[in-house]
């Protein structure tokens, strides 16, 4: 598990996403630093978040909500989607029986970057662009940032966009800056320290095995 970073060192990130893909057009050049200034100027609750899309599976109506917090950086999260996750979508979230949220949290710029290609083909492609992130986990994150970042729109090709839709998306430096605002202000509401995190019908919950978590849904679902 990795510990949450607070917002103000995130911003600086989010401000310089745009900038590095309008320099270099995603490739060959490392990450211009990004004025400190503009990370003092706002602080998460001015910034408008009321564009950020919740991203699910299930039934609106399912009896349990699970939320997770994951970064596509972390390892623990890329084991959890790697099995626990397939488990819980075939036996709860198919079934309806839980409704299930992921929301991204973010250690670094990488983190940032991956979020901004999945997110990219939109809500029919999210989870799977996702999966595609975690199961190359181990090999996109290796290298400069300008390979990383060449690494990242290399999935997002494979997985049906065009450079120039992966280039709007990573040149949108409002909507990084809102994604890092809305991760605070959710990582805040729920006490979420590290991650992977499960918020199962308001309880949070730190990372468990699938019988520790079916345990737990089965017993909401009796209750």
């Amino acid at each position: 598990m990795k510990p949450i970073l607070g917002y103000a060192a995130l911003f600086v990130g989010a401000v310089a996403v745009g900038g590095y893909f309008l320099n270099s057009g995603g490739t060959g050049s490392t990450p211009a630093a990004p004025a400190l200034g503009a990370a003092n100027a706002q602080d998460a609750s001015e910034i408008d978040t009321s564009g950020i899309v919740e991203m699910t599976l299930g039934e609106a109506d399912a009896p349990v909500t699970v939320i997770e917090y994951a970064s596509y950086t972390c390892p623990h999260c890329a084991t959890f989607h790697e099995g626990p996750f397939k488990q819980l979508k075939e036996e709860y979230i198919d079934t309806g029986k839980v409704q299930f949220i992921y929301r991204e949290v973010y250690f670094d710029r990488f983190g940032l970057w991956a979020s901004m290609v999945a997110r990219c083909g939109g809500e029919m492609r999210f989870f799977g662009v996702s999966e595609m992130i975690y199961d190359q986990q181990s090999e996109w994150t290796q290298g400069e940032p300008a390979q990383i970042a060449d690494n990242l729109r290399r999935i997002g090709r494979a997985a049906g966009m065009n450079d120039d839709e992966l280039d709007a998306c990573l040149n949108d430096g409002d909507k990084a800056q809102a994604l890092v605002a809305w991760y605070q202000e959710n990582a805040e509401e729920h006490d979420i320290s590290s991650t992977p995190s499960f918020v199962v019908n308001g309880t949070t919950h730190s990372n468990m095995s699938f019988s520790e978590f079916s345990s737990l849904i089965d017993g909401q679902l009796d209750g």
